[in-house]
């Protein structure tokens, strides 16, 4: 499952979770410190992708 980050407004603190595409489409997760869902908002990320080909080069 990919790892999100967030970041929570009302704490000032950056959190990560794990979560389902979907289920990340669907909900916002709740700050762990302060346990506020209302004040987090999405992040953007870095994406590490792993392949079972090699690149060819020429």
């Amino acid at each position: 499952m990919p790892v999100y980050e967030f970041f929570c407004r009302k704490c000032r603190e950056p959190f990560t979770e794990v979560m389902k595409v979907k289920e990340h489409d669907e909900r916002t997760p709740v700050c762990p410190r302060c346990r506020e869902a209302k004040e987090v908002e999405k992040r953007l990320s870095a994406v590490n992708a792993v392949t079972t080909k090699k690149s060819l080069t020429y």
